[in-house]
């Protein structure tokens, strides 16, 4: 049994999907698995995947949906069959710095106390690095007023946390914000999260990822927020914030994307000089 299973849903991305699975190769932790389940591709990313699970037998997992189900469905799947004692996410279009897998079991491993670990990314496009992000370190429950505590595609989560909360829901009225309802719910269980302060994964955004902002997803989210305080008791006058996602959505994409760039940048420097 492997120690750490990375569970990735992937659909249409053939392009990208090589990159993404020769990070995990050369990742310095080699006790893990890779579940990998395509959600009903239409170009020929199954087959892709196809050629690297044939190649690594025992190491790459691969699944496979009749028809496209979303994401949250698909990484539930994937934690059907993962047998890893600690599940890390990775999406299909980033890439793992080689010690990403070694410093977050490190940590776990040192504090059982700990639920789930994060950690900061280098956002890259088409044009290269654009700077680096970074959460806040020890994320609570009243974190989730300003934004998700962790950034879903870096963390990496205890087995029986993820099978406690009963992985992620798939609902209708979540499919854009499946991690904002883990998040809600794993906080409300009384679990604990921290954020390691350095960059080690690589996470791809451009213009174009801002598009999938609308209005339907925002009001999604705003609807998950709103049962999410609920859940989380949290006082009436910081419902106001629940209609951030609304407001943001209403934001001309190409604004959004500069203005994360600029936070980025930010990070950098600060980075820089520490």
């Amino acid at each position: 049994m492997p120690k750490v299973s990375i569970i990735m849903g992937i659909y249409n991305c053939s392009r990208c999907l090589p990159q993404a699975i020769d990070s995990i190769l050369e990742q310095t932790f080699t006790d893990w698995e890779l579940v990998l389940c395509d959600d009903g591709s239409k170009d020929n990313t199954y087959e892709v995947a196809k050629r690297y699970a044939e190649k690594y037998k025992g190491k790459i997992v691969l699944l496979k949906n009749e028809k496209n189900i979303r994401l949250a469905a698909t990484l539930n799947k994937c934690l059907s069959v993962a047998k890893g004692m600690y599940i890390a996410r990775m999406d299909a279009d980033d890439k793992c710095k080689p010690e990403r897998l070694e410093k977050e079991v490190e940590y776990l491993d040192k504090h059982k106390d700990v639920d789930c670990v994060g950690c900061g990314m280098i956002i890259f496009d088409e044009n290269g690095e654009r700077g680096i992000r970074l959460n806040i370190e020890h994320p609570t429950k009243d974190f989730l007023i300003h934004t998700t505590p962790f950034a879903h595609p870096t963390i990496m989560m205890r087995k029986k946390t993820y099978d406690d909360l009963g992985g992620y829901a798939a609902s209708e009225k979540s499919l854009r914000c499946d991690d904002t309802d883990l998040w809600f719910r794993f906080y409300a269980a009384g679990y604990k999260g921290y954020n390691l302060q350095e960059p080690l994964y690589y996470y791809h955004e451009s213009v174009s990822d801002f598009k999938k902002r609308t209005l339907k997803s925002a009001l999604e989210t705003f609807g998950v927020c709103i049962k999410g305080y609920k859940m989380l008791d949290y006082p009436l006058w910081k419902y106001i914030y629940a209609f951030k996602p609304v407001l943001s959505a209403l934001v001309p994409n190409w604004i959004m994307f500069h203005y994360h760039n600029l936070l980025d940048n930010r990070q950098s420097k600060y980075k820089i000089k520490q």
